[in-house]
């Protein structure tokens, strides 16, 4: 194989497949990235155990100002590789595959000969083709993602809790995380007649997978089979192993009547809780309290080696009873991070029992538990 491209292009796919090459894993070949030339273009492929992803550089696109002279394929050390790529002198490279799997770099005056490996020894992806599939943008995916990740667990004692719980019905989405402390759920309709499914995805996978979307407005083709779920855009696939075991069933968690009601601004109530924050840090117990009664709310921040904060806040409107919260300050910044710039309601119930977030917007399906803190 001999090609020509320009290198700023070809980098672009490289970081991108390489989100899935790790330097731990048991399978050698697999440190490396998979190069395949054909008439038609350039295919990069990097995987892990959990996930996979390729990507292709057409012949026809104009950035990639690409020359196919000979075809063929090889595996080449990920991490050197890239850094190779990334300190050539020159705009264009030349990759050009000689024998013994030997691959020679050339940009400008600089020229480099690594060793590669046989590309018939890498293993093949899941085949996916003929499973039924629905779509979205993948503004609309990021934006699920970025509404229920942050609330998976990140501690493996309970694999299951470590993904984001997709459930398909009726046409309709419900994405779902819970650590057991938190719970973020969203639910979007969908148009067009869709399959049904139920599957839970590493929260891993799906932080990696946004990171990857160049244009925002791509669809996004998803489809499942066994114990994978394909992610495809035009120019990319992006496989992820499923978790297996049953989610919980998060839907007896959410409570339906609540005693006190309250309504901030995101932006604000997250710069107050901000504040209070940089106190409690500092403590054995990172926690901050929220007194709340018909015609005052207070937040208070505490650390006994530091001193304390109290603020009083500002709030669109009120309602029912006094009340005194505590919780953890980062649960709840996490939270108001992902509803963005919007009004949101916060319902509570007693300051030992869950309380909710939803948006004040009520079109949007979008709800939000945090558990309090008992303090004595």
């Amino acid at each position: 194989m001999k090609v020509t491209l320009n290198r700023a292009a070809f980098l672009e796919e490289l970081a991108t497949v390489q989100r899935a090459i790790s330097g731990k894993t048991t399978i050698p070949i697999l440190t490396g990235v998979k190069l395949k030339l054909t008439e038609a273009g350039l295919t990069l492929t990097g995987s892990n155990a959990d996930i996979s992803i390729e990507t292709f550089l057409s012949v026809a696109d104009e950035k990639a100002n690409m020359i196919i002279e000979s075809t063929g394929a090889i595996v080449l050390q990920a991490r050197f590789f890239n850094e190779i790529v990334r300190k050539l002198p020159e705009a264009t490279l030349t990759l050009e595959l000689t024998d013994n799997n030997q691959v020679i770099i050339t940009s400008g005056q600089a020229l480099f000969n690594v060793n590669g490996s046989n590309a018939d020894n890498y293993p093949h992806l899941p085949v996916i083709d003929n499973q039924p599939s629905f779509e979205l943008s993948a503004r609309v995916l990021n934006k699920l993602i970025s509404e229920t990740g942050f609330a998976v667990s990140l501690h493996e004692s309970r694999p299951i809790l470590t993904g984001v719980h997709f459930v398909l019905s009726d046409n309709r989405l419900l994405a779902v995380a819970t650590d057991s402390h938190r719970l973020s759920q969203r639910t979007i309709e969908l148009e067009g007649d869709n399959q049904d499914f139920n599957v839970v995805i590493p929260g891993k996978s799906l932080q990696e997978l946004s990171k990857t979307f160049k244009d925002e407005d791509a669809k996004v083709a998803i489809s499942m089979m066994d114990n994978q779920v394909l992610f495809k855009t035009e120019n990319m696939l992006f496989y992820s192993r499923l978790l297996e075991g049953n989610y919980p069933d998060t839907n007896r968690l959410i409570p339906t009547t609540f005693n006190t009601e309250i309504k901030f601004n995101v932006p604000e109530f997250l710069s107050a809780i901000d504040r209070a924050s940089l106190l409690s840090h500092e403590g054995r117990n990172n926690i901050v309290k929220l007194a709340i009664t018909p015609d005052n709310v207070t937040i208070y921040g505490n650390s006994p080696e530091i001193g304390n904060v109290q603020e009083s806040l500002s709030y669109l409107s009120v309602s029912g009873e006094a009340i005194d919260i505590s919780f953890n300050p980062d649960y709840m910044k996490d939270s108001l991070k992902s509803f963005g710039n919007i009004d949101v309601i916060i319902k509570f119930i007693s300051p030992i029992r869950p309380f909710t977030l939803q948006p004040a917007d009520g079109d949007i399906d979008f709800i939000q538990l945090i558990t309090p803190v008992r303090t004595n």
